[in-house]
């Protein structure tokens, strides 16, 4: 028997999927772009499940979740589905994941596992996570795979940003685009998933996750939840000293342990309040009522508001790169300060 997509908030690219199979037009390589936690893997996933299933058809691709390419797609070990995602302690997607390590170059890696014969069906799906995080060296390494895709192959890169990947990348890759889900979209996931208790509660907390699944998952922590309400507050005072708030900053990011990911983590959320609340200034300037959860905004203007995102997200990308957190911290906050503070000085 087959089951339909459990997916939530993408219905329209689903349809894309059928209709391009029924058409046999379903091409070998995909860009899927849309912000962080939306569940683009989520989506790859069951696409591979539904073109490795041995039960569905072309007309309905929707997988039977009983078969055995269906159950190893679910234990993640079919053998031919290869997904790649960055490590939590890498900054950067590790060449070797694509071509192998120095003593096995081209002989082991995704690349090389592409190249091989399917060995289950009559296709070889490789989903590329964290697409973001290729270099230049690992990006160009996949473009010969690109280039010449094997028979019956698909490959599927996630990203944020289209941008961010080499102009050789997209110019071969049909670009999937992904949104933001709705609020009542992303309540319904988070109850399905045990996250909120009733519908109130998981409406709570959608809002607070603007879309995005991962966001609302990890607004659920207490001090995670403190911490946001401390930098729009503080972020709304004129006066604010910088070296306070940093040290606030990277008492919060400490407590998390020892761990380099929870830590870097910890930063990006905090990194994320601050953008939410510019957002929300800018908001609120272009003449609209203050949203929801906003108490008060910052009398900055406009370019104001612009440089500080700006700051927020080159901050964003240092996090990723493994700068020392707390000079780094101490350098964004110093930059928020500094260009909001001619602002309150008028």
């Amino acid at each position: 028997m087959l089951m339909p997509w459990n997916i939530i908030g993408h219905d329209r690219q689903i349809e894309r999927f059928r209709r391009a199979t029924q058409n046999r037009r379903l091409a070998s390589t995909f860009l899927f772009v849309g912000p962080a936690g939306i569940g683009k893997r989520t989506f790859a996933q069951q696409l591979a499940a539904a073109l490795l299933c041995e039960a569905t058809t072309t007309v309905a691709l929707d997988p039977c979740g009983s078969c055995a390419s269906c159950l190893q797609v679910a234990a993640g070990s079919h053998p031919d589905l290869h997904l790649v995602a960055k490590p939590p302690d890498k900054s950067m997607l590790p060449l070797e994941l694509l071509i192998g390590d120095r003593e096995h170059r081209m002989k082991a890696g995704l690349c090389y596992q592409m190249s091989l014969k399917p060995r289950a069906g009559k296709r070889k799906i490789a989903i590329i996570d964290d697409a973001d995080y290729l270099n230049a060296e690992g990006a160009n390494c996949l473009l010969k795979l690109l280039e010449e895709p094997p028979p019956g192959s698909l490959i599927v890169l996630i990203t944020t940003h289209a941008n961010r990947q080499l102009p050789t990348i997209r110019s071969r890759a049909q670009l999937v685009q992904f949104q933001r889900l709705t609020n009542e979209q992303l309540a319904q996931i988070l109850k399905q998933q045990g996250f909120a208790d009733n519908q109130d509660e998981a409406l709570a907390m959608a809002r607070m996750g603007q879309g995005s699944i991962d966001r609302a998952q990890r607004l659920r922590d207490e001090e995670t939840q403190r911490m946001r309400s401390t930098i729009h507050t503080v972020l709304s005072q004129q006066g604010w000293q910088p070296q306070t708030l940093a040290e606030t900053v990277t008492e919060y990011v400490e407590s998390a342990g020892k761990d380099a990911p929870p830590r870097r983590q910890r930063l990006k959320n905090t990194i994320e309040f601050a953008l939410e609340y510019y957002q929300k200034c800018l908001y609120v300037n272009s003449g609209a009522s203050q949203p929801a959860e906003t108490t008060h905004v910052a009398d900055a203007t406009d370019a104001d508001c612009v440089q500080c995102i700006d700051s927020c997200l080159q901050a964003y990308r240092h996090v990723d790169a493994n700068a020392n957190l707390p000079t780094l911290t101490e350098w964004w906050l110093s930059q928020l300060h500094a260009a909001t503070r001619a602002a309150h000085s008028l």
